[in-house]
């Protein structure tokens, strides 16, 4: 062999070392994402659970038509965990968190409304990096050479989880004329 198809076996060798180690790179980092995508999942179940816990805690202190839609909520709530691409958990959230901005939390208890409030926060702070780490494994997924060499394998394609954000940290009382709107 010449010295030219010496150089050339060299830098396809080269090349080809470089194209693998770039694969397995991303299929890592790629995998790194999946696992860091479903523990966010695992923690915005958790919060949710938590501030329905929560709501149950608060609701012998509740009275009227506010009650009943909390306690319808909750109903409605309980046993669901549908399956990925599901929307009905979504439906049932929104529900709860329109049910839980109806209530008068001046009319809790200061340890119940802490914990409601507490729980609020920890909700919209689960589904921020839960969407995040989906954006960041879809983004991921979306690569031409991820997508060609199917280096995402059999995982499945993880999607966000989007609900109102309650508005924590606000009453929901009507304010009198001439009182500071916070």
């Amino acid at each position: 062999m010449t010295v030219l198809a010496w150089l050339l076996v060299v830098v396809g060798v080269i090349v080809l070392a470089a194209v693998v180690i770039s694969c397995v790179g991303r299929a890592r980092r790629l995998d790194r994402l999946h696992v860091r995508t479903d523990a966010a999942r695992d923690g915005l179940h958790d919060a949710l659970d938590r501030r329905a816990a929560a709501a149950v805690a608060a609701l012998p202190a509740l009275h009227g038509p506010a009650a009943a839609a909390l306690r319808a909520a909750l109903d409605a709530r309980t046993g669901l965990r549908p399956p990925p691409g599901d929307d009905r958990a979504e439906t049932v959230e929104n529900t709860l968190t329109r049910a839980l901005a109806a209530i008068d939390r001046s009319a809790l208890p200061a340890g119940p409304a802490a914990e409601l409030t507490d729980a609020e926060q920890l909700v919209v702070l689960a589904r921020r990096v839960h969407n995040d780490a989906v954006r960041d494994t879809l983004g991921l997924r979306s690569r031409r050479l991820v997508r060609w060499l199917h280096l995402a394998g059999t995982a499945p394609v993880p999607e966000y989880f989007e609900i109102a954000d309650p508005d924590v940290g606000h009453s929901t009382t009507a304010a009198a004329p001439g009182d500071p709107v916070h």
